[in-house]
């Protein structure tokens, strides 16, 4: 899955120019909404997300921010809806803890992602439909981003089997130090059921949002 940074156009004289998501928070300051394409095994796009909020919401609330993603194919209908409410981002508060919900078709809701509170490690539950608990997420205790991949396990309940992850892939130091395009990796049980699946995607946004996403203008 990509993050995308997309890319200006050539205009006509007199016209003002339309940087590229990564320029505009250089030279701005501000936050620009989140972009991802979605692609198979193969490296063909299935799926296109876009965040959806506004600048306001962007601004004071950075990375921590409430959103809408919505998720199309190819053909430009959307398949899937995810939001996150506005919650708190600090362990310190174990009574609002990030969440995820996932719907497909939009307004049906399949599955969410929870936060799980822990000191130190980055833990979530995915949850089907019915809020039972299906999976465990456990990220590494400090997430470096720095000439590495990170990677986020994906494991059974009780936490004694892998059986897929999450990965940040590692872009490069200029890419990483002057851009917000990431590429990230699923991996997950080719016999999971396609609400997980979606979930896991889903999964896959909130980590990018809680740990990979800049702040303050910095990308």
């Amino acid at each position: 899955m990509d993050k995308q940074n997309m890319p200006g156009r050539n205009l006509p004289a007199g016209s003002h120019p339309q940087y590229p998501p990564a320029a505009f928070q250089v030279i701005t300051g501000f936050e620009t909404e989140n972009k991802y394409e979605i692609k198979n095994s193969f490296g063909q796009m299935i799926y296109f997300a876009k965040e959806d909020t506004d600048c306001c919401t962007r601004y004071c609330f950075g990375p921590a921010r409430p959103f809408t993603l919505r998720i199309v194919n190819n053909l430009g209908q959307e398949v899937i809806t995810m939001q996150r409410p506005l919650r708190c981002n600090s362990c310190f508060f174990p009574c609002c803890l990030q969440e995820l919900e996932i719907y497909a078709p939009p307004g049906v809701p399949i599955g969410y992602v929870t936060q799980m509170w822990h000191p130190f490690l980055p833990k979530f539950t995915v949850q089907n439909e019915r809020r039972e608990d299906v999976l465990k997420i456990i990220g590494p205790c400090i997430v470096c981003r720095c000439c590495a991949d990170v990677e986020f396990e994906v494991k059974s309940l009780d936490e004694a089997n892998v059986v897929g992850k999450i990965s940040k892939q590692w872009g490069g130091f200029l890419r990483e130090a002057y851009t917000d395009a990431d590429n990230f990796g699923i991996q997950f049980p080719l016999d999971l059921d396609v609400k997980m699946k979606a979930a896991m995607l889903g999964a896959c946004f909130l980590i990018d949002f809680m740990f990979f996403e800049s702040s303050g203008g910095n990308k």
